[in-house]
């Protein structure tokens, strides 16, 4: 990655993991469990009905049986909620909610974080869903502790995490010179610690996560021990870093064999104005200009898919990386994601220097990326960097800013990637833009075309967009984009950004959008 500062504390194929993750939900139809009600007014010693609420989040979860719902009522519960008991399979999940259409606030102010802890906390748990909360102000200024907003860890299964707004929840401890341990916090963390026993079938959907201060951690974390998950539809913004990162190697599950977040669906997301410049974690001295912070990251995953995602405003807008050496980031599949206008570059893969891992057996295809590398640094709108092979970078539409950089590859240890039909467009025009392919440059399409034997069947054009200034980035009935793709069923995908089918008879355009 082109990161400059992180420091950091067996599955199954993609051609499965379509049904893998339409097979998550629980069983529909339960035997049903008595449900209970929480209210500010209430009282532990009631009955807990909605006439005679519970007065405590923790005293509903510790009654709580399988097939329960705990409907809260609105208002601001200033309380910790730990939950370790579990719903099944047959009873149906225990589940935490708003009551109808009010809002139940969980409010940390004042609470003490006690080693890493989640205001809401899931330890060990089965078949639990969380919906409809705000999650909030949940902060210290303590060194070595990690607040999450939702903390899951341990293993298990079927956890359901929906529809809730997660903001303010901060580490603002100050660590001593250049050392970044002990400053962290993330807004929904998910950490599979145990082996072989995994935390499995999660579901992240619909929830907002803003005004966040990670240090060195991330907005949403799906990390070690993690086994089929999907993450779809949640808007990430104004955090200071990460906003979705899968993530292995880092010791996280006591089993290396184990320790890879894997087989998962990141789909459906917007993530915006995600950057490290103000986070002390990459430099004191602020603003740092690290742009180390990525909207979507894979450092260490595998076997997963991202797709339909929007990203933009970030540090970087997608990265597939490994920060461990001699270790892999693999069978990532990005495509049908709109990136656009990020800093540092739109998507970055490889290790960010030679003693980092690598990224393999990667598919990027079909996604429109615009104008990033905002900061004129020069990364261009794919950078790839150290110790990349057997990638595929299909159909992409790529329009370079100021800089004319379109693809930037300063390291010489790239094999077997694969770049073609592909659509490139700069102001510098055809003879003036810039790629870089294994440290050796090259100005003009023609040049790089014979240079490198990349990019045999792909097009320098003006994708005729349909408003750039509204970021509007569908294609106009004219774009040459349009049919000029490569139909590869087996990793285009079958939706575009909007969920319209992606083959339309036996053509594909170039770019997100069919």
């Amino acid at each position: 990655m082109l990161k400059f500062g992180k420091t950091l504390i067996v599955g199954l194929s993609l051609a499965v993991l379509g049904a893998v993750i339409g097979d998550m939900k629980a069983p529909a139809a339960y035997a049903e469990g008595p449900d209970y009600y929480v209210a500010t007014t209430g009282s532990d010693t009631n009955p807990g009905t909605s006439s005679a609420p519970f007065k405590t989040l923790q005293h509903a979860a510790d009654v709580a049986v399988a097939g329960s719902t705990v409907y809260v009522r609105g208002g601001v519960y200033h309380q910790k909620l730990k939950i370790t008991g579990s719903g099944s399979a047959k009873a149906g999940p225990i589940t935490f909610t708003s009551y109808n259409s009010e809002t139940a606030v969980i409010d940390g102010t004042g609470l003490s974080v006690s080693g890493a802890e989640g205001i809401v906390d899931l330890t060990d748990a089965n078949y639990i869903t969380i919906q409809g909360f705000e999650i909030r102000n949940y902060t210290t200024a303590a060194k070595n502790v990690m607040p999450a907003g939702i903390y899951v860890h341990g293993s298990g299964s079927y956890i359901t995490l929906a529809n809730n707004k997660i903001h303010d929840i901060k580490n603002t401890s100050t660590p001593a010179g250049s050392d970044l341990q002990g400053r962290d916090a993330h807004g929904i963390a998910v950490y599979g610690t145990k082996a072989p026993a995994s935390i499995n079938n999660v579901r992240i959907s619909g929830n907002e996560l803003y005004n966040l201060v990670l240090g060195s951690s991330e907005s949403l974390v799906l990390n070690g021990n993690v086994d089929t998950f999907s993450v779809t539809n949640n808007i990430i913004h104004d955090n200071d870093n990460i906003g979705i990162d899968i993530i292995g190697y880092e010791g996280t599950a006591p089993n290396p064999s184990y320790d890879q977040a894997r087989n998962g669906l990141v789909s459906g997301n917007r993530v915006y104005n995600i950057t490290s410049n103000h986070n002390p974690s990459y430099g004191k001295k602020l603003p740092n200009n690290s742009n180390s912070a990525g909207g979507i990251y894979v450092d260490g995953g595998k076997d997963s898919i991202i797709e339909r995602n929007y990203s933009y405003n970030n540090d970087i807008g997608i990265e597939i990386a490994s920060e461990h050496s001699g270790k892999s980031t693999s069978n990532i599949t990005i495509r049908s994601n709109m990136v656009y206008g990020n800093r540092q570059t739109g998507i970055a893969m490889g290790g960010y220097d030679n003693q980092r891992g690598s990224t393999v057996n990667c598919t990027i295809v079909n996604n429109t990326l615009y104008k990033n590398d905002t900061i004129g640094a020069g990364a261009g709108q794919l950078y790839v960097q150290y110790d990349t092979k057997n990638n595929t970078i299909k159909n992409n539409i790529f329009v370079a800013g100021s800089t004319d950089v379109l693809i930037y590859n300063e390291y010489t240890k790239n094999s077997g990637n694969v770049v073609e039909y592909n659509l490139y467009y700069a102001p510098g025009g055809s003879s003036g833009a810039n790629w870089t392919w294994k440290n050796t440059g090259y100005t003009g399409f023609a040049a790089y075309k014979s240079g490198t034997g990349n990019d045999a069947h792909s097009l320098f054009a003006d994708p005729k967009f349909v408003n750039v200034s509204l970021s509007n980035f569908h294609l106009q009935t004219a774009s040459p984009a349009i049919d000029a793709g490569s139909a590869d069923t087996a990793v285009i995908g079958t939706l575009d950004i909007d969920g319209q089918a992606r083959v339309q008879g036996a053509k594909v355009n170039i770019g997100a959008d069919e």
